[in-house]
């Protein structure tokens, strides 16, 4: 099919149709509504925009194709998201996550968490390369020590978000990172320098923001930070030697080894210090009296696969102390899968590129243009509910227009990294969203306010953009 047959108006009509089913089922469940009633939602805003298709001419071989083609793409995140499940299960079981929050109890005070969470997250991030991995270590450690100090949820995950981001945009091992110089025609280093001009003052905006919010956090009468730290030690055998296992994952992942392979050997080295030093602990998950070859397969496989509660002393940890495995990741799971189905349909009708063509006409000015690029990333990441497909589609469609305009490449790549990559983590729909709100068990509606970086960054591209501030022609 000829994509201009597709007029603007029928483009958006599943984009309308989905946004008013998303909002009434909203409404209806609440926070429970990524519990099941969502992903229909996208099922059935992936059938409305298949109607249309089948109105156009388009084959149901051809939007089922488009819909395999999506879930092929999203099957490495799929599988990282298991083996974060299954990671998360036997870190907290070996004593890993309980020693993170316990030593951190101690180094981070409550005046300068949150922007300590920003620097730690991006540190680790700009290492590996992956906001993903970050958020599933050292974020997952630094909700539960946030939720033991009583900052809100949502406040401690946009710290951890932010950072993980900003670590993420400018790490030459990130795959976004090399995606966007690639689709614009550009250098790598050359791309990351030219970022810098945007990343730096919006992450040092909201240092400054957390550091405010920080310091007005009352704290006092909250968490007795001392009885935790009792409780820790009561239930588990806390030493410096159970963090050679992050430190493992880490080293693996700047080494370049492939995220999956990581994430494997973590669960497994994770399995092995349960067992070298948290033996009751797998006497309790087991129910087993002794500690025998069949207690201690159960009890790892149990952390590895299903929800696992460990029972301490004190109520704030015995909510804290709970892991769903690989089990528990399979509501973020169908998300994304249901997501998939829709973004697939939509690109086999053609939508996507209608909507995207559309704001490319539109774009008369260089201003224009640079905004036609960060509105054309946000619907994507909107609709196609994947950060890759919102480099990748702009990308394509509009380098041949910066060129036209004698803008060098380095302004398309860094547009695309700040307007979609960062802004995929504030969809709920979207593959990011669905990750980020699943691994640190808060909502993105309540991390949505608190992760700036990440919706400051399309503004400040733009504001750079108005006031032509660092815009590179080519030479």
């Amino acid at each position: 099919m000829n994509n201009k047959e597709l007029s603007l108006g029928t483009a958006l009509l599943p984009i309308l149709v989905l946004v008013a089913l998303l909002s009434y089922n909203v409404w209806v469940y609440g926070d429970d509504a990524l519990s099941g009633s969502n992903q229909f939602i996208l099922l059935i805003g992936g059938a409305f925009a298949a109607v249309i298709g089948f109105v156009k001419k388009i084959s149901y071989n051809r939007m089922i194709q488009k819909v395999a083609e999506n879930l092929q793409s999203v099957t490495g995140a799929l599988l990282i998201l298991l083996f974060v499940g299954a990671l998360a299960g036997t870190w907290l079981i070996s004593g890993i996550i309980p020693a993170m929050i316990y030593y951190g109890l101690q180094i981070l005070h409550p005046s300068v968490f949150l922007p300590a969470c920003i620097i730690i997250c991006a540190i680790i991030s700009l290492a590996t390369g992956s906001s993903w991995t970050t958020s599933a270590t050292v974020g997952i450690a630094l909700i539960g020590i946030g939720t033991v100090l009583q900052i809100p949820a949502g406040m401690v995950a946009g710290a951890v978000i932010s950072g993980a981001y900003f670590g993420d945009k400018l790490s030459p091992l990130s795959d976004t990172t090399n995606l966007a110089p690639a689709m614009a025609g550009g250098e790598l280093f050359t791309h990351i320098r030219y970022m810098t001009y945007t990343t730096v003052p919006s992450i040092g905006i909201t240092l400054l923001v957390f550091l405010i919010l920080s310091l007005t956090q009352d704290t006092a009468g909250g968490a007795d930070t001392e009885s935790l730290m009792h409780a820790i030690k009561e239930k588990f055998t806390i030493n410096l030697w159970l963090f050679l296992v992050p430190a493992t994952v880490i080293a693996l992942i700047v080494k370049k080894t492939p995220p999956l392979v990581a994430l494997l050997v973590g669960t497994l080295l994770g399995g092995l210090f349960a067992l070298l030093f948290q033996p009751s602990i797998l006497m309790e998950i087991s129910g087993s009296d002794s500690l025998n070859s069949a207690a201690a397969y159960r009890g790892i496989m149990d952390a590895i696969s299903v929800s696992t509660e460990i029972t301490t002393s004190n109520v704030l940890l015995n909510d804290l102390f709970t892991s769903g495995g690989m089990e528990g990741m399979l509501g973020t799971i169908w998300l994304i899968i249901c997501a998939m189905v829709f973004g697939g349909i939509m690109d086999a009708i053609g939508a996507l590129s209608r909507i995207s063509s559309a704001l490319l006409q539109w774009a008369q000015t260089s201003f224009q243009l640079f905004a036609s690029t960060v509105a054309s990333c946000l619907a994507i990441n909107l609709t196609a509910s994947d950060q890759y497909l919102s480099i990748v589609i702009p990308g394509k469609m509009f380098a041949k227009a910066y060129d036209e305009r004698g803008l060098a490449p380095e302004n398309l790549s860094r547009t695309l990294e700040d307007s979609g990559t960062v802004t995929s983590v504030l969809i709920p729909w979207n593959t990011c969203g669905a990750y980020q709100s699943g691994v640190l068990g808060v909502g993105v509606g309540e991390y949505f306010m608190y992760a700036i970086f990440n919706w400051l960054s399309p503004f400040m591209t733009l504001l750079y953009a108005a006031l032509r501030i660092k815009i590179a022609m080519k030479k």
